[in-house]
Formats: structure tokens, sequence, C-alpha cells
């Protein structure tokens, strides 16, 4: 079967596109994005081409943009170039250039699949030329730099509207199907630097691993499909603990703690956190926070998810407070929107009660922080003013007669695991100002801005 044919039934066998799509092809104007121009022309597919002109490398860059709208030309079908000013990108973002030019070429990518212009619609798919050799240095790059057992599973042929039809064929058999077909292309000659990373890996590091293990690129495909299949058992032993522990209450989830760390399983965390913006680092600070008292917490490095100690349980929370159900309050905090309305928080020297529920006024020396902002939860208790014995939570909203749809929304000010407020209705008896205090805490509850 020549490589045509297997071109079309690899793509047949893993559904990656049907002869009804529109494709758009990203060409460099080398000899694997060009080898797929031919085939995708050969099998009939419907295309058109898109380039990026990183203008890296001077005069080429023009000539590759160059050749690959003449290449479009003779196959009749539309080319769309965007030129980049890749060196100025990579030093606001603070990245590399090989990394700028990665985030710029799959931004413009993304918007051209989603876009209507030049005949493309949101049922495109981008066909990369992603090939075995690609496949086998991404997977050494990542066990060297370090990953899970994803980062062996190496390029995916599917993501999203990406396909990689190329996948399963090794760099020289497109080389020779370039030459049998008489096919040109504009080789670049930064390919030949082992500067870059990939680079190294392709000229210097797989050559001489192949000097000892001459079936050194098909035992690395070998292995990447190994990988996927252990993969793929992974994620389904994975998938079943997760819902065994996680129970979702609105935007959060709960996690009993002791459960998990009766696993004592790093990658197990590491797969319950990730999902929410913490990264593999921030394994260990969950396995301290296990020891923790009641309170603590840690944050994800983008500031969006927290993982609160409460009691019994791990509790990812949101930090956009009106969607979270739990939240935790700094000293320095002066304000928390919640569903209730906005809680304002003031310390200071007066002293004078008020009258009002919705405005308090509490012993400050009596409070430590942070605090805990939460729904209300079976089991809870407190002191209510005027009072020296504690009472059920429960019972104290059974005495002020409340409904059942109101005492499902009442929420708790909590300090060092004893509740100082049930917002809007009683303060605790241990809080109170007193003849002795001399630095208040003003609590306010109002409606949200």
């Amino acid at each position: 079967m020549n490589l045509l044919q297997q071109f079309i039934e690899h793509i047949k066998k893993q559904h990656l596109f049907s002869p009804k799509d529109k494709l758009l092809l990203a060409v460099s104007g080398g000899v694997d994005s060009v080898v797929l121009c031919e085939l995708c022309k050969q099998a009939g597919y419907d295309f058109i081409i898109a380039h990026c002109n990183f203008k890296l490398r001077g005069g080429e860059s023009e000539r590759d943009e160059l050749f690959v709208r003449e290449l479009g030309k003779k196959y009749g079908v539309e080319v769309l170039v965007e030129q980049f000013d890749t060196t100025e990108y990579a030093a606001e973002n603070k990245l590399s250039t090989q990394e700028a030019a990665r985030e710029l070429r799959y931004k413009w990518f993304a918007q051209l699949a989603g876009s209507q212009e030049s005949g493309v619609n949101t049922s495109s798919l981008l066909l990369t030329a992603h090939h075995a050799d690609d496949n086998n240095e991404t997977l050494l790059m990542n066990f060297f730099r370090g990953t899970g057992l994803h980062g062996l599973t190496g390029i995916p042929a599917t993501n999203n509207y990406i396909r990689r039809p190329l996948l399963k064929f090794f760099k020289h058999e497109l080389v020779a199907f370039a030459q049998v077909n008489n096919i040109g292309f504009a080789e670049d000659s930064s390919n030949q630097s082992s500067k870059y990373t990939r680079n190294f890996f392709r000229n210097d590091i797989l050559p001489a691993i192949s000097k000892v293990y001459p079936q050194v690129n098909e035992n690395l495909q070998d292995n990447i499909s190994r990988f996927a299949a252990i993969e793929k058992l992974y994620q389904i032993s994975v998938a079943a603990i997760k819902q065994k522990l996680c129970k979702f209450k609105g935007h959060e989830i709960h996690i009993p703690y002791r459960e998990l760390m009766g696993y004592d399983s790093k990658a197990l965390i590491y797969e319950i956190i990730s999902g929410y913006g913490f990264n593999e680092k921030q394994v260990e600070e969950v396995i301290k926070l296990a020891e923790s008292d009641s309170g603590k917490y840690i944050q994800s490095p983008g500031e969006n998810y927290r993982i609160i100690k409460h009691r019994n349980w791990f509790i990812i929370s949101p930090v956009i407070t009106a969607a979270a159900e739990n939240i935790v309050i700094e000293e320095s905090d002066r304000q928390v929107v919640f569903s209730l309305g906005e809680l304002r928080i003031r310390p200071g020297s007066n002293l004078t009660p008020p009258t009002s529920k919705e405005t308090v006024l509490l012993d400050a020396k009596e409070i430590q922080f942070p605090l805990l902002l939460r729904k209300r939860k079976a089991g809870d208790y407190f002191y209510p003013l005027g009072m020296k014995k504690k009472k059920k939570l429960n019972r104290f909203l059974i005495d002020e007669k409340l409904s059942t749809t109101e005492k499902e929304n009442v929420w708790v000010l909590e300090s060092a695991q004893r509740i100082i407020w049930v917002v809007g209705y009683r303060i605790d008896e241990r809080f109170k100002i007193t003849p002795t205090t001399k630095r208040a805490l003003q609590l306010v509850l109002a409606p949200a801005k």
C-alpha cells in the first residue's frame, strides 16, 4: 500500500475528518506541510492554506511566504497569510522565541477556525503536519523535562478543532513521497541549528541513541502506544475514585481529607486539584494542609481557587466569592460579596452596640483570622447572645420561625471553628462587647452594589 492509500485509510480508521469537511492546512513551506497539501489534493479533500510569517529569518521568511502563495496557485486554493512581530511579542510576554511563535500561531489558527472569513467556517478543521519523528521528540523532551503519564503519550492526533493526520508516518517516508512526486519545498535553515531544544533532540540526541539502539524510532512509537493505552486505564481508575471522594455542592467540591490521604497517592491528589489551577508542586502543600488546623487554606497560582481545610473536609472553592459557599476572609479584607449581599468588615474603637440585626459589633481580641464565611451545616451550634448554654443552630432557626427556604439560605461566620455570628440574626455570646473590650470589629450586612 503506497503512502497515499495509507494516508486515506488512517484518516478513515481514526475518524479524523471526512471528504465533506472544510480543511484549513497549516503550511510553513517545509517538506512536511507541502507533502500534507499534496496528499490532501490527491485524496480529493477540500482545503485552503494558512501560513504564518514570524519574521525571524529575514529574507528566508519572505521567501517562504512567497513559496506558499505560489503553492496556493498550484492547487487553486486560497492562501491566508499572517505576519507577526514575534520578537516584540516574546519580549512583551517574557517568552522564548519558540514559545512566542507557538502562541501567536495557535491564537491565529483558533480565530480562523471559528470565523466566517475567506471560506473558513465554524466547522473548519485545522490540519498540521506533525509526524512520527515529531512525536518521538516530544516524548523525549517531556520525559527529560519532567512530566506525568499524559506527557508520555506524545502529540494527540485530535485536539478540539486540530487534526494531525501524518502522526503515523516518519519523516523519511514524507521525503521519499516528495521525491517520487517531484514536489519542491522550502528548506528552513534554522532546522540545522541545535540551539533550539527540539532541534537538539532531532539532530544530536536521537542520532546518538540510534547508534546503540538502531530501532529507537520504532520503539518510541510503540512506547507512545503503550503509554496511551495505560493512560486510558489510569483515567478510568482515577475517575472512579474521584466520583467516590468528590462531593459537588454548588460551585464547590468537598472531599473527606482523611479518605484522600488514606490512598497515600500524590498522583491522585494532583489529578483532583490540577483541574482547578493547582500545580504539581502544590501537592506537598495539600499534604501539609491535611495536618493543619481547620480554617487554613492554600491558593492556586492564578488565585482562582482555594483549598480550605474545614473540619473533616477539603473544600475546593472559587475565589470569586459570589459563587462560593465557603469564603475565607483575611484580616486585611474590607468587603466580601456573597449570595446574601455584601459583608463589610471595619475594625475600630466605637464600642456602642448597634440595634440593627444587619450591623454587629464584636470584641476584636476574641477573634482570630482568617474568618470563614459559609453556609450553615447540620450539627452547627453556637451560644446565642444572652444565653450561657450552647444551642443547636437548627433549633435556634426553628425558634426564630424561619421557613424551610429561609433556613436553607442562612450563613454563619466562623473564627477558629467557633461561630461568631449567624449572619443577619444573632451574634455569639462569647464575642460580645464587654466593659473590658478595647477594640471592636464591626460587621455590616448590606445589599450588594
